[in-house]
């Protein structure tokens, strides 16, 4: 292989200099693994001139990641065409690609069972634990790499039953390659371990994106793998309150929308969630993320998205300091517009239970986003000593699922996932 440009880290020059034909990367957040694994299909390519196809969990995702084979082949001083953008196969599907004076391809595209039986070559799978229906993904895609391709699969753990869990655990013909926050320092990335721990303030999430450990979420309501099969890349992340312009906002909705609005004011998160109803999915087009927010500032903002937009219904949490600007809304906007509702044990059951059935059928689409990820996975379910049931999640410098809630009241707006009380306590 031609030599690399830049200095690399241990673990990066170990997995270059492993020429396995199957290879899996167990590797932790921010310690350079695309970096790693995008330069090596740059020195394969410059070497071999085969094609290599990028597959990614989403479309920002797969960009980025061609960013670097751009770069990498402009460090080794390649020549190379630039990045060529066109739609896969007669779809809305964006295909990069960059193709080598030696007849070499590197292909870069947002991973799904179609795009993955598209080739014949090799193969990288990155963040391949977050692919929605990676055991589809799978199948249409081993095929394609019969014929002595290489296939690369890196990702960061995202709970147990997945694909890339079974694949990293598995006894199979993979070389593993495992990097956790403690190996990639002893390797030379230049992290502070005691600081991002203290920062992350989770522990589950710190032995998940650092440790790299495969968490049980089996007391989680919602797993990691119900998520994941619910995002698409398309759908806005979330917004800041001092980010979002209302007077600016533009929505060309088709379907019925429905607000849920989670209330708070210093200790936890304020959310806003939208959905457009499409057929029977619930799409979340608008997610605004309010801290130490005003009441007045709030209020007016709500007020003015029930103006603006076709709302046909608001569910806004009116427990505590909620119930005043729930009632002010109300009195507005009309009982049946807005819906103030109190949280109760009872209450929180039934949210819960439409937030998941929602997740289960897959009749929800989200973005893509860690932040939300994270929130919607924390609600836990719980049952006293009394024999009581409970949904609550801890509460952090990050919030208290104030996500989770505020996308349950959207669908309780457009009364999804409604059930009979008996069936809550199951």
């Amino acid at each position: 292989m031609v030599a690399p440009a830049v200095p690399l880290y241990g673990f990066q020059q170990r997995w270059i200099a492993d020429r396995s034909r199957f290879k899996i990367g167990n590797i932790c957040r921010q310690a350079g693994k695309s970096f790693m694994v995008s330069l090596e299909v740059v020195l394969d390519v410059i070497e071999s001139g085969d094609l290599w196809v990028l597959l990614s969990a989403g479309e920002r995702q797969s960009k980025e990641l061609m960013r670097k084979v751009k770069m990498h082949l402009e460090a080794l001083q390649a020549a190379a065409s630039n990045i060529e953008e066109e739609f896969f196969r007669d779809t809305d599907i964006t295909m990069l690609t960059i193709t080598l004076p030696n007849g070499g391809r590197i292909i870069g595209l947002p991973a799904n069972p179609e795009t993955a039986r598209g080739f014949s070559g090799n193969v990288v799978l990155d963040e391949f634990a977050f692919h929605r229906d990676s055991n589809a993904i799978w199948k249409a895609l081993f095929p394609t790499v019969s014929r002595g391709y290489k296939l690369r699969v890196v990702s960061t753990p995202q709970g147990l039953g997945n694909r890339f869990h079974g694949m990293f655990t598995g006894e199979n013909n993979f070389s593993k390659h495992a990097v956790d926050i403690h190996q990639a320092v002893a390797d030379g990335v230049p992290h502070n371990i005691a600081e991002l721990k203290e920062g992350i303030d989770d522990e589950d999430a710190w032995n998940q994106e650092y440790l790299c450990l495969f968490v049980d979420d089996a007391s989680s309501w919602l797993s990691y793998e119900m998520i994941a099969a619910c995002q698409h890349d398309k759908l806005p992340k979330e917004v800041r309150f001092a980010d979002f312009d209302l007077n600016a906002y533009k929505l060309d909705a088709q379907g019925p929308l429905y607000l849920g609005w989670d209330f708070a004011r210093h200790k936890h998160l304020s959310v806003m969630w939208l959905d457009e109803e499409v057929g029977d999915v619930a799409w979340a087009r608008l997610i605004i993320v309010m801290q130490d927010v005003e009441f007045s500032r709030q209020e007016e903002l709500a007020a003015g998205l029930l103006r603006k937009l076709p709302i046909t219904r608001m569910c806004i949490d009116a427990t505590g300091i909620g119930e005043n600007s729930s009632e002010k809304l109300k009195t507005d906007f009309g009982a049946y517009r807005v819906e103030p509702v109190k949280f109760t044990n009872q209450v929180k059951a039934d949210l819960a239970v439409r937030m998941r059935q929602a997740f289960e059928d897959r009749r929800c689409r989200i973005p893509l986003c860690k932040l939300l990820r994270d929130d919607l996975h924390a609600v836990r379910k719980t049952t006293t000593s009394a024999g009581n049931v409970r949904f609550d999640a801890d509460a952090t410098d990050k919030g208290h699922a104030d996500r989770f809630w505020a996308g349950a009241l959207a669908k309780m707006a457009s009364n999804r996932g409604a059930l009979k009380p008996e069936i809550i306590w199951l």
